[in-house]
């Protein structure tokens, strides 16, 4: 059974916040979409400062940290540092950023004093497409710039984030258009061909540590830089990882399957992704 086609897999009982799940809300269905944004809020620890771009990366940080994260630091590109909105803004200008700010600075401040300097542990980012280096494209699709197939919205302060901040994570669905051979354009840098780019180009972050999708987590081979699969979603199989990926995807020795989300998670989780209309919590 694909996890992509399916509305929803079916968890095992589990414990949240200590106390037994009901036998109802042990059978609750999830999406592909709602395992990916938990796994990937998980990956964010409390206290960390974060880079956060709009769409899934906003939720899925903005899940960590309603759940357990608290002291997470949200930081978005348009100088708002610590916000914690009571809803999923709308974009990076969203007044309920500033509202919910523990400051509000300048656009040059969040790149020229906190990014660059290497003051950010982790930014997350989204991709329009990924090759098997981490590259990212949001740019263009197709081979000509001035006439592409698809014009997409463009660097933004992705390209920076890719290059300063202490390690990226990366959120987005696994498919054949997204995850290329080879990106049609470089806007943001994973480990460029291989081993010793990022130093060759003189980049202070770390680079990508996972790349997070709607079938598993993939992460870089410490030697190759390649990305390897990880884990795999509960009911994904290597076989659909394999087949939604545009090169010969590496497949740890180990492959390990993650924990499906808890109810607390699934609910907090929803309740945000109500507000997308513009309704608080």
């Amino acid at each position: 059974m694909s996890a992509r086609s399916e509305p929803g897999l079916r968890a095992p009982q589990s414990r949240t916040n200590g106390d037994p799940v009901s036998e109802e809300n042990a059978l609750a269905a999830w999406t592909a979409d709602e395992m990916m944004t938990v796994a990937a809020a998980r990956q964010l620890r409390d206290g960390a400062a974060c880079f956060v771009g709009i769409g899934l990366p906003s939720t899925a940080a903005n899940l960590a940290r309603v759940t357990h994260a608290p002291n997470l630091v949200l930081i978005y590109e348009s100088g708002c540092l610590g916000a914690k909105p009571d809803r999923l803004p709308l974009s990076i200008g969203d007044g309920v950023l500033a509202d919910t700010a523990d400051a509000v600075v300048s656009v040059p401040e969040v790149f020229n004093y906190w990014l660059q300097p290497g003051r950010i542990d982790v930014g997350f980012l989204g991709a329009a497409q990924l090759d098997r280096y981490g590259n990212i494209n949001t740019t263009v699709v197709g081979d000509d710039y001035a006439a592409p197939k698809v014009r997409l919205p463009g660097a933004g302060g992705a390209p920076e984030i890719a290059a300063s901040c202490g390690e990226v994570v990366v959120i987005v669905r696994q498919n054949l258009r997204t995850f290329t051979e080879r990106v049609d354009f470089v806007t943001s840098v994973g480990y460029g061909s291989g081993p010793g780019d990022r130093e060759r180009l003189g980049l202070r972050g770390g680079g990508p540590r996972l790349v997070i999708t709607d079938l598993g987590v993939l992460e870089p081979d410490p030697v190759t830089r390649e990305l390897t699969l990880t884990s795999l979603h509960p009911g994904v199989t290597r076989e659909q990882a394999r087949a939604a990926t545009g090169w010969d995807l590496a497949v740890a020795e180990r492959l390990s399957t993650g924990a499906p989300p808890t109810t607390h998670e699934l609910t907090v989780l929803r309740a945000l992704e109500a507000t997308k209309h513009g309704s608080p919590r």
